[in-house]
């Protein structure tokens, strides 16, 4: 399903490519074997849709990730990076480095970005935490209102920045964009999500036992603080290097592991591999109708996903609500 919609999404645009040219173009780069259609097809295609579209794929899977992750850590399904105040973190790190005129996704905003999340993480932790446990409905509230004060440090900074071109590009990337993905800007992404889903993989039976309960978990031979202190280094990990590349896009790690879980069940074994898959091409889905819904003019990922997201947040989180009654 990914792929297809990878070649959907590479095959719609200001010009139209036939999904069969879009394969000659990828055929003729890794096999050789193919001519293509022609020069400016074959640039179109290598050089500026599929590595946008391929970024689509390893930011969805990533986000889709770290929110399997962070519920899994809080025993939550509010929680995501967007909700819990990392991504905004995340932002902030970033917009600091970039307002400098680091160019996006370059080594020192990744690492800002994961600085950025990891301290979100911690103050939403320390926050919310009582007697060393972490209740649910207190670490929602803690992390929402965390990222308002993040978001609106980083709206003054943009506000206050001396390059109003600079700003303007800044806020637009903030809005979350796939624009600037290029064929170099990939690699820590994808490094980035197959160390992290593999990490979680190996550690499935722990999360399994970590969504019972702290005491459940011990009883079963795993140590659950332990197991938070690692995840919150892997989720920030992951969630900070989507930051740097594609701006804040929220929701995607809150929708798509509460949907997936309703399909596989809750155990993550299961729930990894498909929260990824189908968290890669939702997002490339999303990718679609912000480049054409309004086009020429590109509505930014980010309006698309709180758009389809909040209405899901509030079912969830009403549903929440009754269960704790």
């Amino acid at each position: 399903m990914s792929a297809a919609l990878v070649v959907l999404s590479v095959s719609v645009g200001a010009v139209p490519i036939p999904p069969g040219d879009v394969l000659a173009v990828v055929a003729h780069h890794l096999l050789g074997t193919t001519a293509v259609p022609d020069p400016i097809t074959d640039q179109i295609v290598w050089d500026i849709r599929l590595p946008r579209a391929l970024l689509g794929v390893l930011v969805g899977g990533s986000l889709a990730v770290a929110g399997t992750a962070l519920q899994a850590m809080v025993r939550n399904p509010l929680a995501d990076p967007y909700v819990l105040g990392v991504s905004s973190g995340a932002s902030l790190a970033a917009v600091a480095v970039l307002l400098s005129g680091v160019a996006v996704g370059g080594a020192p905003v990744q690492i800002a970005a994961f600085l950025g999340a990891l301290a979100a993480l911690l103050a939403v932790s320390l926050l919310a935490g009582a007697r060393g446990t972490l209740p649910p409905l207190r670490l929602v509230l803690a992390g929402v209102a965390l990222s308002y004060a993040l978001s609106g440090t980083t709206s003054y900074l943009i506000f206050a920045s001396d390059d109003p071109q600079a700003a303007q590009s800044v806020l637009f990337w903030l809005l979350g964009s796939l624009g600037p993905a290029r064929w170099e800007s990939l690699g820590v992404p994808a490094a980035a999500l197959v160390l992290g889903c593999g990490w979680l993989l190996a550690r499935a039976p722990a999360l399994d036992a970590m969504v019972l309960g702290d005491e459940p978990a011990a009883t079963l031979g795993f140590a659950a603080g332990r197991l938070r202190r690692e995840l919150l280094v892997v989720s920030s990990l992951v969630t900070g290097v989507v930051v740097a590349v594609s701006g804040g896009i929220g929701f995607v790690g809150l929708m798509i592991p509460h949907l997936v879980r309703l399909l596989t069940g809750p155990t993550h074994a299961r729930l990894l591999p498909l929260a990824t898959v189908v968290g890669a091409g939702y997002l490339v889905a999303v990718d679609v109708v912000a480049r054409t819904v309004n086009a020429p003019v590109e509505v930014p990922l980010g309006v698309v996903t709180s758009v389809l997201g909040a209405p899901v947040f509030l079912w969830l989180l009403r549903s929440r609500m009754r269960a704790d009654r």
